[in-house]
């Protein structure tokens, strides 16, 4: 145990990336790192850790935001439930804590979306505390070097390898035990194509003396991903104008903008679209209008195969249909010149970069 962990401080000494958290023990920089950092890649989510510590440089400032302000400086990095949960706790810490955030692991865990994972590296980062931490690197890591083939995602499985973890882990020098066997699995034992003829654990490495790299770590079964066929309605009127709703439910994006959305049991098809959206009701300045009162004058769909967008459990098959509208017909408006300005899901953001609304504003 004591050799695993002197080889690990040492390739980590040797090997570690300069990143921007990495140098400080600031508990809410460290917290708002591994938030970021959560489901995503470090080189995706720098970017976003500097953009928010610039709009927001202390917690005070991030609880005083208002929720759009903060799911706008998120968008992109998906799992949006992350950023309204993030607010949240920002809000407890300053309003409820004074200021000061908690110190110890346990107390840590309370915050809304932090698990085990994340009080474990802000305790021991921040405090000195050892607590280890247990992610997708660290399983993976564990399991190929220890040749543990317990189901990472059963009970069984998590209690195992915390345990492991733990044991392993030098009690005076949890930070960096911690912050290098993530390290270690995320740019060496890597989940394809690891090191393993220049990895200091080749030796003793279960998985690679067996051959079982590509079969650690075990899971018990792949959760089914549900297919859904979302048709948006982009609005186009002659003053330049469209129609945003927020999303309101509990289901993915919510507090997000869209547009008005037809979603079908199958791929909807041009010939079926009037007849399939003609009940729809769209958001009104008043009352909602439904879609076969408006004084629609062209319906172009922008692609005939669906653009499809990966989540966690679903797989979105995803249409555009430009509606060009003779005038407002008591339509909630906003500014195409001001659609900037609301965060939307990445699957809108990236089809409007190539969108230019003049092309469907008659001259």
């Amino acid at each position: 145990m004591l050799n695993f962990y002197k080889k690990l401080i040492h390739w980590y000494l040797q090997n570690k990336r300069e990143l921007p958290w990495r140098q400080i023990n600031d508990p809410y920089r460290i917290w708002l790192s591994e938030i970021i950092l959560q489901q995503t890649r470090v080189e995706q989510g720098t970017p976003y850790y500097f953009k928010f510590t610039e709009a927001f440089p202390d917690i005070k400032s991030l609880a005083d935001a208002h929720e759009d302000e903060v799911l706008k400086l998120w968008q992109g990095l998906g799992y949006y439930s992350r950023a309204r949960n993030l607010h949240a706790t920002a809000k407890k810490v300053a309003y409820e804590l004074d200021g000061i955030f908690p110190d110890t692991y346990s107390e840590i865990k309370k915050l809304k979306g932090v698990g085990d994972y994340t009080a474990s590296a802000i305790a021991s980062i921040c405090f000195d505390e050892a607590a280890a931490v247990v992610d997708g690197n660290v399983y993976r890591v564990l399991s190929r070097i220890f040749g543990v083939d317990t189901p990472i995602d059963s009970t069984p499985g998590k209690k195992e390898f915390k345990a492991l973890a733990q044991n392993l882990m030098d009690p005076d020098d949890a930070a960096n035990f911690n912050q290098a066997i993530m390290e270690f699995g995320a740019t060496q034992c890597k989940p394809k194509n690891p090191y393993c003829l220049h990895c200091p654990f080749s030796e003793d490495c279960v998985a690679f003396q067996q051959g079982k790299i590509d079969k650690l770590p075990v899971k018990k079964g792949k959760i089914k991903v549900k297919n859904r066929f979302f048709n948006y309605l982009l609005f186009v009127t002659q003053e330049g104008e469209t129609v945003l709703k927020q999303r309101e439910d509990k289901g993915i994006w919510r507090g997000l903008f869209d547009f008005p959305l037809l979603e079908t049991e199958t791929d909807l098809l041009e010939e079926d679209f009037r007849e399939s959206v003609k009940d729809l009701k769209v958001i009104g300045d008043a009352d909602p209008v439904v879609f076969k009162e408006l004084l629609v004058t062209e319906i172009i769909l922008q692609q005939q195969n669906p653009i499809i967008h990966k989540l966690s459990h679903q797989k979105l098959h995803v249409k555009f249909w430009v509606i060009k509208l003779k005038n407002k017909s008591g339509l909630k408006t906003v500014s195409f010149e001001d659609f900037e300005n609301y965060a939307v899901p990445r699957v809108i953001d990236r089809f409007m970069e190539s969108f230019d609304y003049k092309d469907y504003v008659s001259n």
